[in-house]
């Protein structure tokens, strides 16, 4: 099928900016019925945020279809325990459904706390639990007050709304259980939160390092490699890092509310985001100038290390076009900037919960032209991939199979990615994947690549420049093995 024969449903148009006109786009709706939006649920959203928390456990209530959801589907990292690589439901059943599964909730809370020893339980609700109306807050009240340790429950029937509304329960959770219950005497006034960062293939032990260097004490990481008395302790920090916007700022809101505690944003991928981000953290402690001076420092050696293989890269890269579709649209903010480090344009660009004022941004971040798209679908994103002619589609692991389908090389940005991408040494590793996959003879098999113009077959030269072989001359762009005539 053409791109233009691809019809975008009457109800999604307000939503999708085609690069043509003046800049107006609708956000922040309920997904269309119908449109297989690539959102996820509540209950999807406030295990994304909850779960790498490794020391605790983390138990589904509901049907055993929910918890395949949660084993092992990210590269969340632990420098401790891994209890949060566990999957833990109670499975209900029909008879569960007809007679309440709060007893069968109790006794499950009973059994994992008492085999695992865990500091504290997330007891998840699904949408079975919400309909039938077990009351988990009071099974929470009771296991807690038997067991000795916090048993957290999360108000996370799906039923409620898209993934954000998951993200604002897993907050509400942590706020509301956990944060101001630890003792904050021994944190000094030089330290942080980092929140927003599930460390995804170790990312989080990365950042550290540089505030470390930078001589600042990291109090929390919320939540990648988290601990339970780390967030019980977290008020005592002197400011609040957000990375990841969309699922941790409710939670940065009410500590400032509550505790007087700051909050900047900030993203760790790319050259440009990175050393913002250390600067902005820094200039927060301008009673201390050589927290700058060490910021400063770091970001010189390190664009010095690096910037040498990145514009080896840039090279073969430049001029090349991309589609980004992601969960938050701060992630592909730092997208097309680090893309445009490498000679890439962006073309097309869209996330799952963007706001009015995020892509307001994306508009004048992307080149002219660009089209802009809020919780789209997989009939939409084809459509588009194929007008803009795009060389890479960097997506998650939904969007995977539409790149691969239309000839398209595929770059995970999503939590199912076991390769660091944040920091200096994240920024090298994305290059190099989008430069391995992007640049791949692959391609040039492939159907929508059919009608571009052959590329002249070369015989092997009579002479070889030294370190040619024949077989390297069959793909060579060069015309230095062509007959004369």
């Amino acid at each position: 099928m053409k791109p233009e024969e691809i019809r975008i449903l009457e109800k999604r148009e307000a939503q999708v900016h085609d690069g043509k006109g003046a800049f107006e786009m609708a956000c922040d709706r309920a997904s269309v019925a119908g449109s297989v939006s690539q959102r996820a649920c509540s209950f999807c959203g406030s295990r994304v945020v909850l779960y790498p928390i490794a020391d605790a456990i983390h138990i589904v209530h509901g049907p055993i279809g929910c918890a395949a959801y949660t084993w092992d589907i990210r590269g969340a990292l632990s420098s401790g325990p891994n209890l949060h690589r566990l999957s833990f439901s109670t499975d209900m059943q029909e008879t569960d459904v007809v007679y309440g599964g709060e007893k069968k909730l109790a006794q499950a809370i009973r059994e994992l706390a008492r085999e695992y020893s865990p500091a504290a339980a997330f007891i998840y609700a699904t949408c079975i639990a919400g309909v039938i109306g077990d009351d988990v807050k009071a099974v929470c009240k009771d296991a807690e007050a038997e067991l000795g340790i916090p048993i957290i429950p999360v108000d996370s029937e799906g039923f409620k709304g898209s993934k954000k509304a998951g993200y604002h329960a897993a907050c509400d959770a942590l706020m509301n259980h956990l944060v101001g219950t630890g003792d904050t005497s021994d944190i000094p006034k030089l330290s942080i939160n980092i929140l927003g960062d599930f460390n995804l293939a170790g990312e989080i032990w990365m950042i550290e390092e540089y505030y470390r260097k930078m001589g600042i004490e990291v109090v929390a990481r919320i939540t990648g490699d988290g601990r339970v008395e780390d967030i019980r302790k977290m008020h005592g920090a002197s400011l609040n890092i957000v990375q990841c916007s969309g699922s941790v700022t409710r939670l940065a809101e009410a500590m400032k509310k509550k505790y007087g505690i700051p909050y900047i944003r900030a993203s760790y991928f790319g050259i440009e985001d990175m050393s913002k981000a250390l600067y902005d953290v820094a200039g927060q402690f301008s009673n201390h100038p050589e927290v700058m001076a060490r910021a400063r420092q770091i970001v010189a050696s390190e664009v010095k290390r690096i910037m040498p293989e990145l514009m080896a890269m840039k090279k073969d890269l430049a001029g090349k076009k991309a589609a980004v579709y992601t969960g938050g649209a701060f992630k592909v903010f730092s997208l097309v900037r680090s893309l445009r480090t490498i000679g890439m344009s962006v073309v097309v660009a869209g996330s799952q919960t963007g706001t009015t004022e995020d892509y307001k941004q994306l508009h004048e971040l992307c080149d002219e032209g660009a089209i802009l798209v809020d919780d789209t679908n997989p009939v939409e994103l084809a459509k588009f991939i194929l007008e803009k002619d795009v060389d890479l589609f960097i997506g998650g692991v939904k969007e995977r199979p539409i790149a691969f389908k239309l000839g398209v090389a595929f770059c995970d940005h999503n939590h199912e990615r076991k390769i660091a991408l944040a920091g200096f040494d994240g920024l090298v590793n994305f290059a190099r994947e989008v430069h391995a996959s992007v640049m791949s003879p692959v391609w040039k098999f492939v159907p929508r690549r059919a009608n571009a113009a052959p590329k002249k077959e070369h015989t092997a030269p009579r002479s070889m420049p030294i370190g040619c072989t024949p077989a390297m001359c069959m793909t060579c762009d060069s015309t230095c093995g062509e007959e004369e005539s």
